[in-house]
């Protein structure tokens, strides 16, 4: 796969997954408003979407071996992976009361974490359980830290 293709794929999907894991986290501990969850994701998924796009773009302008075809192509890739996949997580919600809905975008969230450690640790020949492993904690730390934040700004500002 060519090298811009997999640095947008692979940022946009981990950065859609680990975000918007986060946001729907920390919003149903602090709200438990679906209206709230739904419009976070959808945000998220414009605003962020276009950060990271940019933040790709101007981080392959930065390596000296990219053609402005390569940096154009690791920056639309980006932002439909990130704009795609934090989409999907409002599917959970539509479909699911929020407490199920959450725990299955939580599933989603981990499932998508989990193949594209695998795909990238196989790429790389290393151990997929160890990446795999590492990048679930983080995720698990994210969701930890951003359910206790959507607690407090509940009690703070609730």
């Amino acid at each position: 796969m060519e090298k811009n293709i997999l640095v947008g794929l692979s940022f946009g999907i981990t950065s859609a997954a680990i975000t918007t894991l986060g946001l729907i986290v920390g919003l149903e501990a602090a709200t438990s408003s679906l209206k709230v969850i739904l419009g976070g994701i959808l945000t998220i998924a414009i605003a962020d979407a276009f950060s990271d796009a940019l933040g790709i773009h101007i981080s392959q302008e930065s390596e000296k071996n990219n053609t402005i075809k390569d940096v154009w192509i690791a920056t639309v890739v980006t932002f439909f992976a990130k704009f795609l996949f934090a989409m999907t997580f409002t599917i959970p919600f539509l479909l699911l009361p929020i407490s199920l809905a959450m725990f299955t975008g939580i599933a989603w969230g981990f499932f998508i974490i989990a193949s594209l450690s695998f795909f990238i640790a196989k790429r790389e020949k290393k151990n997929p359980i160890w990446s795999i492993a590492e990048h679930l904690i983080i995720a698990i730390v994210v969701i930890f830290l951003t359910h206790q934040a959507g607690h407090l700004i509940s009690q703070f500002f609730g």
